[in-house]
């Protein structure tokens, strides 16, 4: 039969066969077809046009068949017809798989008793006598499949999807919704055609789109559907709240309606990947302003490809969530991070040093470019130099004292500075107005925000397109404002917030506290250094029989003044004391202890002592200075043998090593005594360098322990060298090859001395580190032996006169007749007390170096003492004469007795020396 079996035709009866959709009138509604895209005919390269444009007109229609998987796939439509006689004259494909029964066993029956129950059979039988009269009929009707027919009949005699589907079906009640509609044959009889909708079918459809339209109208989460042409076929309520208007408002537009343009093209890029490839994308970031906001918001995208029952794609889905207060929140947990890191970093890496510039520069390190782009480091110039009372009337009045500019660092490379806007050089001293920010952070000691526009007077703003905002920071450290640091940020970076600016200020403080501290250890370090040279001999020492050379370099300017130190003392009968000491320890009490050791050696050096006895009693000394009150005093030392002390009390006491080393010009012999110190080195004439073998002794402040003497003898030109323990010692290497090195540097001793130290100072250079360096060089030249007059006398009267006869002739031959008379008169005076008041054989010598020294010798132990004698005594004058006439005189110990001398100085033409009988006369 014509019409009805027209109906049944390629993989569907209604989905397939119908007639094609016409444009938006098709069953899929604005697509124009089942599957959702727009047939109809564009020009080239023009947009498609939007679901709100003019009605279609007919020659915009086409024609177009659904492919499968279609919406009545979904729907399992099916369809048959009933011929005139009530029977089945054509059964459908759908209709074999929904019924589970084959055309052949189908067509020809009654469907009423094929297909519904016996009980339903006689309502059935009427209701098709009404549709045959030609009324339509819509309802339910339960239905059961029937035993397939055996043999030929069969559901094997169906094709393989078919047999399959048979062989499911059979023996299955269901219920079918049936549209029935009356229709004529070719011969004008009666006829109906039936379309059958698999009711559980219809259900489940309607369940799913209920399902769906609540996921996707009621989610939290912004939903969009767009088409293959990547234009939004649907929004939900969600997005349409974010982005104004109603949900349908939206439909036909692009990523570029709602995004900026290099957002929007991101977006476009990966819905082209997403329907291409199939690949999923997830947690793609996006940004961009809320409509009617400049507020920039991030959203989280996801997308995916959306495919038709057949598997084929119909477009993508995106699901968007606002995460902006997430990155918020990210944000401020990755600042509150990136602060406690620099912090952590701040505290390993800022006052590492005592030295001012370095721990300025030390923040800017930690800052640059971690905190910010640019940052610099200003002190003010009064506490710079010391001047505390200064700083304290200037800067806090107003702020606007001057500054040196102590540390500046940058992380933008190759600024184009206009010329005159460059930052303020390193080391230059400025001055910030007094109605600056800067000068009103210094006075209010609170940190102020500069805007791109403001200026801060002599800091000069770089360039008006470069620095965004820049935060002046006082450097606040026991509430005293040291100086101002600024941290600044150039365009494109975030501008600063509060917990910017709190963490500006913790660094500052850090900071300030160091550079504080950097500053009081450098006054004391300045002091201590001041104290230390001025206790150092001055100029270039002299010594007769001897040709002397020094150097003292002090450790690095980082590290604390040390305790070393060297003296050169004349001593009486051309003789002379060579010392060179190092106290332990470093600071200002380590060269207050070094200036108390100095002084007593030089006292105890005058007293004319053996060199071990001047040790013991610097030992004494040593071991008093540990108990001398104040913060931080030591406890006195007990002696070696007791070990039971901690070593923590040792490196309290004031220790200190020392050689003392007595030269005779006239027999050229050297006695040493040593406390702990390094050996002396000596180079004779021709010979290696050797380093000399005396007993090292314990240092001084141990005590309990006596020192030795050594004697060496030393030829003309030998080189004596003494040193103490910062030129040969160094961390990099042992003590050992410091001093193979320092012997090495001697082996060519006929240079000049001044040569000499030079060269062993540019040798040993790589070895000089953090502590002072004192170096003692003497060449030995003795005292030529016409220049010596030496006799002795029997004790009688009449050696007073034989000693003036002898001395007169010794200044004659010398070419003194200048100081004969003197002479003659203060030898008489010595003799005679000699014979008066000493003991033994009377020595008489005459010494001649660039004084006249005159020295007499005898076995009494009393020392004489000068008194004032009254007007009515007879004698008590004659030492008073030798204090007016001589220009130095006093009296030592010997091994086996004593020794009284005095000493003229030579005429130079200028002055002549002072008349004995003048001299004689002021004394009544």
């Amino acid at each position: 039969m014509p019409g009805p079996a027209g109906h049944d035709g390629g993989t569907g009866d209604v989905g397939a066969g119908a007639p094609p959709t016409v444009g938006t009138g098709g069953p899929l509604g604005a697509a124009g077809s089942a599957d959702g895209v727009d047939t109809r005919h564009h020009a080239p390269g023009a947009e498609p046009p939007g679901v709100e444009d003019a009605p279609l007109t007919s020659d915009d229609v086409v024609w177009q068949s659904s492919p499968p998987g279609s919406i009545y796939d979904y729907i399992k439509v099916a369809s048959f017809s009933i011929g005139p006689d009530g029977l089945v004259d054509q059964w459908s494909a759908r209709a074999e798989r929904l019924f589970g029964v084959a055309a052949r066993d189908a067509v020809g029956k009654d469907p009423i008793e094929a297909f519904v129950a016996p009980e339903l059979r006689r309502r059935g039988h009427r209701k098709m006598a009404e549709i045959l009269d030609g009324r339509e009929w819509t309802g339910s009707v339960p239905f059961r499949t029937p035993a397939p027919a055996p043999a030929d009949g069969g559901p094997a005699a169906a094709g393989p999807q078919e047999a399959v589907g048979l062989a499911e079906s059979v023996g299955l009640e269901g219920i079918a919704e049936v549209y029935v509609m009356p229709a004529r044959t070719a011969d004008g009889e009666r006829s109906a055609v039936c379309i059958v909708v698999d009711v559980r079918a219809l259900r489940q459809i309607e369940t799913d789109l209920a399902a769906s339209q609540a996921i996707f109208g009621q989610s939290p989460f912004g939903f969009l559907l767009f088409g293959t042409d990547l234009r939004v076929q649907r929004a939900n309520r969600r997005f349409a709240a974010v982005f104004g208007g109603a949900e349908d408002d939206h439909r036909g537009r692009t990523v570029h309606d709602y995004l900026p343009r290099h957002e929007a093209d991101r977006m476009q890029a990966a819905l082209c990947r997403v329907l291409e490839t199939g690949e999923a994308v997830t947690d793609m970031q996006i940004i961009g302003p809320a409509p009617g906001s400049n507020e920039r918001r991030h959203w989280s995208i996801n997308l995916y490809r959306v495919h038709s029952g057949s598997g084929r794609p119909i477009g993508v889905a995106g699901l968007g969530n606002d995460v902006t207060s997430r990155h918020a929140a990210a944000r401020e947990a990755a600042h509150a991070r990136r602060n406690l890191a620099l912090l952590n970093e701040a505290g390993a890496r800022i006052g590492n040093s005592l030295d001012l510039e370095t721990t300025a520069r030390e923040l800017l390190d930690v800052t640059v470019p971690g905190f910010c782009d640019l940052a610099s480091v200003d002190l003010y110039q009064g506490l710079l130099d010391g001047d505390e009372a200064a700083h304290m009337r200037q800067s806090l009045a107003d702020g606007s004292a001057e500054l040196r500019r102590v540390a500046f660092a940058s992380a933008v490379s190759d600024v184009p500075f206009p010329e005159g806007t460059g930052p303020v050089e390193v080391g230059s001293v400025h001055r910030f107005a007094f109605n600056s920010p800067c000068a009103d952070a210094l006075r209010t000691a609170r940190p102020r925000l500069i805007a791109a526009g403001d200026d801060c007077g002599p800091a000069r703003r770089l360039t008006s397109g470069l620095i965004q905002s820049t935060l002046a920071v006082p450097m606040v450290a026991h509430d005293t404002v040291v100086g101002l640091a600024q941290f600044s940020r150039t365009k494109g970076s975030e501008p600063f917030g509060e917990r910017d600016r709190a963490l500006a200020v913790e660094l500052a403080a850090r900071a300030a506290v160091c550079i504080d501290n950097a500053r009081l250890y450098r006054r004391e370090h300045e002091r201590a250094l001041i104290l230390q040279r001025s206790l150092l001999p001055p100029g270039d020492p002299e010594a007769a029989g001897l040709d002397i050379a020094c150097r003292y370099l002090p450790g690095n300017a980082a590290t604390e003044v040390g305790g070393d130190w060297f003296d050169v003392i004349e001593l009486p009968g051309h003789r002379t004391a060579l010392v060179v000491g190092d106290v332990m320890g470093r600071g200002l009490r380590a060269a207050v202890a070094m200036g108390e050791l100095r002084s007593a050696v030089r006292t105890l050096a005058l007293l004319d002592l053996e060199p071990a006895e001047v040790l013991s009693a610097l030992d004494e000394i040593a071991r008093g200075l540990g108990n001398l009150p104040g913060p931080g005093h030591a406890r006195r030392a007990t002696p070696a043998g007791a070990r039971g002390r901690d070593s923590d009390d040792l490196a309290e006491v004031y220790l200190a090593t020392c050689v003392y080393a007595v030269y005779d010009a006239v027999t050229r012999r050297v006695t040493f005594a040593n406390a702990g110190h390094l050996p002396p080195v000596l180079v004779e004439p021709g010979e290696s360098p050797l380093m000399l073998d005396v007993p090292p002794g314990m240092p001084l402040g141990v005590g309990g322990e006596p020192f030795e003497e050594v004697d060496v003898d030393l030829p003309d030109g030998a080189l004596l060298a003494l040193y103490t323990d910062g030129l040969v010692e160094s961390r990099d290497h042992p003590l050992d090859e410091g001093l193979n090195a320092f012997v090495g540097a001697l082996a060519e001793p006929a240079q000049a001395l001044e040569d000499i130290c030079d060269h062993v100072l540019n040798t040993l250079d790589t070895h000089h580190g953090e502590d002072d360096i004192a170096l003692l060089m003497a060449r030995v030249r003795g005292l030529p032996a016409e220049h010596v007059g030496d006799w002795t006398l029997p004790r009688e009267p009449q050696s007073v006169g034989r000693a003036r006869e002898l001395a007169c002739e010794r200044l004659r031959a010398w070419d003194l007749e200048a100081l004969v008379d003197n002479a003659e008169l203060l030898v008489s005076e010595l003799v005679t007390n000699a014979l008066r008041y000493g003991e033994g054989e009377i020595r008489l010598r005459l010494l001649l170096d660039r004084t006249l020294v005159c020295e007499v010798w005898d076995a009494g132990l009393v020392q004489p003492r000068r008194r004032r004698a009254r007007d009515t005594d007879e004698g008590g004058r004659g030492l008073q004469l030798v204090g007016l006439l001589s220009a130095a005189w006093g009296s030592r110990r010997t091994p086996r007795g004593k020794t009284v001398w005095f000493e003229l100085a030579l005429p130079d033409g200028d002055s002549a020396p002072m008349d004995a009988a003048e001299a004689l006369m002021s004394l009544f």
